[in-house]
């Protein structure tokens, strides 16, 4: 499934797909099927499908029921609603319980870049990360979001699956590796490392290019599972580097950022900057390359870090 398709349509393909494969599988929505792309499920699938309006909470319990009785099912809303407005039902009913749920959600950060500061989820990743049993995925591309998805689903336990809004650019081979807690590895080298998460490591790629043509060679690294974290992946490149930049589409508190800085405190202490929401409520925008620009998720603002890290600048 390569291409350059949003990666929701990617996971409306893929969960179409192991629908045929698993009719244990079930899939539910909060009225934003068309959003998150369940409606293709629920067109082949009608008796398998449940759409319960703008009731995340009551579609958070109603799957973990689902769950418990040996169904597998998957929850798609946007990532707003699926980390706060059902948090308390995510935590006691499915993380706590250790159940077999998938949760999918999409529009997440200021790709998010129209609906405002209320559709924006730039705190999902550090709540959910924060409940115990549950798995954090965030994938970049097409070939990512696939096998992300289908190892989701063949994972025991509770998922959450983040999604931006529009098209990424492909990085990734179709026979890349893909292990849940395992980084890509994207670009090799020396001098600093780049680990990125979601959109932002096509942007993280794009700095790379511009640091090589400055004689600057910096190794990038895919972190598509904020937890379970690469450990052995984050020391390595400690261990090589000294110096490590994160990227996110995320508050800087919370997130990818937070937790290689967590690993580096216990393990291996190093220099590091972390590129994401500094701490602020974005605003709307028509474009979210605008969004991104303001609030310093660029290519430019990456190489500005990774030049002050290199020259010692505070």
């Amino acid at each position: 499934m390569s291409g350059t398709e949003p990666n929701k349509k990617i996971y409306s393909k893929v969960l179409v797909q192991l629908g045929e494969e698993n009719p244990r599988i079930v899939v539910a929505d909060a009225d934003v099927s068309c959003s998150t792309g369940t409606n293709a499920f629920g067109k082949k699938f009608p008796d398998r499908f449940y759409n319960f309006g703008a009731a995340e909470q009551n579609m958070i319990s109603a799957v973990a029921g689902m769950a418990s009785c040996g169904l597998l099912p998957f929850a798609s809303t946007f990532a707003t609603f699926a980390s706060m407005r059902a948090c308390d039902q995510v935590r006691q009913s499915i993380a706590y319980t250790n159940l077999n749920v998938k949760i999918v959600a999409n529009n997440a950060g200021l790709e998010n870049n129209g609906d405002g500061v209320t559709h924006q989820a730039i705190e999902d990743m550090a709540i959910m990360r924060s409940l115990p049993n549950m798995t954090v995925l965030c994938p970049s591309d097409n070939v990512i979001t696939e096998k992300a998805v289908r190892a989701a689903a063949a994972h025991q336990g509770p998922v959450y699956i983040r999604l931006g809004r529009y098209a990424a650019q492909q990085i990734h081979s179709e026979d890349v590796g893909f292990e849940i807690g395992r980084m890509v590895r994207v670009a090799e080298g020396g001098d600093l490392t780049i680990i990125a998460t979601g959109r932002m490591v096509e942007i993280a790629l794009e700095a790379v290019q511009q640091l090589k043509a400055k004689g600057i060679s910096a190794g990038l690294l895919d972190c598509h599972t904020i937890k379970p974290i690469d450990k052995e992946a984050i020391i390595q490149a400690a261990k090589k580097t000294g110096r490590i930049i994160t990227c996110e589409d995320h508050n800087i508190i919370g997130g990818l950022g937070s937790a290689v800085c967590e690993v580096l405190s216990e393990n291996a202490p190093a220099l590091v900057r972390r590129i994401g929401v500094s701490d602020v409520f974005a605003r709307s925008a028509r474009d979210y390359k605008d969004l991104f620009k303001k609030y310093g998720l660029t290519a430019e603002n990456i190489v500005k870090n990774a030049m002050e890290l290199l020259t010692g600048a505070a």
